[in-house]
C-alpha cells in the first residue's frame, strides 16, 4: 500500500489534504505542550509537523516530475529531517543546577516531525494511531508517571549550630526519616568565634513539607538556626 501511494502521481488537492493533516497533528501534540507552558509549544509543533509533510511531499513529488528516467529516493530528504530536527530539540532542552527540563518537549519535536513524514508519504492510519499513543504517553502516562513516580525537588539546607562541635546525627536522622535524600554536605567552623554551619543539598519529594522538617531540626539540641533556600 505505501509503495503504490509512492508510484501514484500526486495531485496538488492531495498535497493539500496532507498538508492539513500535518498542521492537524503538529496541532494535537502542540495544544498539549503548550497547556503545559512549555518552550516548544502549539506553533512550534504545528511548523515543524507540516514542514516535514511538505519535505516528504517534495521528496515524492519530484522523481515523479521529472520523469522515469531519473531515480530518485524518496527517503533522502526524510533522513535530513530525521537528523536536523534535532538541533531544534537540543533547544528545548535546559538544564537548571541539578535538574533538567524539556527532554520531553524535545521527543515531542522529533515525534511530530515523524507524523509528518508518515502523513507526507500517505501513512494517514499509521499516523493518527501514532498521535493517538503520543496523546496517551503525553496526557495519561504523565498523570500515572506522577503518581508512581512523585516529581522532586531540591533545596539547600543551611543549619546553624551554637557551638564549634555539634552532634549533626539527630539532624540527619530527622531527614532521613523524612523520606528526604541528602545529596551532598558541607561543614563550616566560624572564624571569629563559636559556631558551625551545616550546609546541606537535599532532594525532597514535592508531598514532604520542608517547612516542617526544619522546625523538627530547629527544636533539636543546640541549633540555633535553619534556614531553607532554593537550589534548581
Amino acid at each position: 500500500m505505501i509503495k503504490a501511494s509512492m508510484n501514484t502521481p500526486l495531485t496538488e488537492l492531495d498535497m493539500i489534504i496532507r498538508l492539513c493533516l500535518g498542521f492537524a497533528a503538529g496541532a494535537i501534540i502542540g495544544f498539549e505542550r503548550s497547556s503545559r507552558r512549555q518552550v516548544a509549544g502549539l506553533r512550534t509543533h504545528i511548523l515543524i509537523s507540516t514542514g516535514a509533510t511538505l519535505l516528504m511531499l517534495l521528496s515524492i513529488y519530484l522523481p515523479q516530475q521529472l520523469g522515469s528516467g531519473v531515480s530518485g529516493d524518496p527517503g533522502r530528504i526524510a533522513a535530513q529531517v530525521v537528523s536536523g530536527i534535532g538541533f531544534l530539540g537540543a533547544g528545548a532542552i535546559i538544564r537548571l543546577g541539578n535538574n533538567v527540563r524539556g527532554l520531553t518537549t524535545a521527543a515531542s519535536i522529533w515525534f511530530v516531525a515523524a507524523v509528518g513524514l508518515a502523513i507526507g508519504g500517505g501513512m494517514f492510519v499509521v499516523a493518527a494511531g501514532a498521535v493517538v499513543l503520543g496523546l496517551i504517553t503525553l496526557m495519561l502516562l504523565n498523570i500515572f508517571e506522577k503518581k508512581i513516580f512523585p516529581s522532586e525537588r531540591y533545596k539547600m539546607l543551611e543549619i546553624s549550630y551554637k557551638d564549634n562541635s555539634p552532634d549533626t546525627k539527630e539532624a540527619l536522622d530527622i531527614i532521613k526519616a523524612s523520606e528526604v535524600s541528602v545529596q551532598s554536605m558541607d561543614v563550616n567552623q566560624s572564624s571569629k568565634g563559636k559556631g558551625t554551619k551545616l550546609r546541606l543539598l537535599v532532594r525532597i519529594p514535592v508531598t514532604v513539607d520542608i517547612a516542617s522538617i526544619a522546625k523538627s531540626i530547629k527544636s533539636s539540641g543546640n541549633v540555633g538556626k535553619v534556614e531553607i533556600k532554593e537550589k534548581y
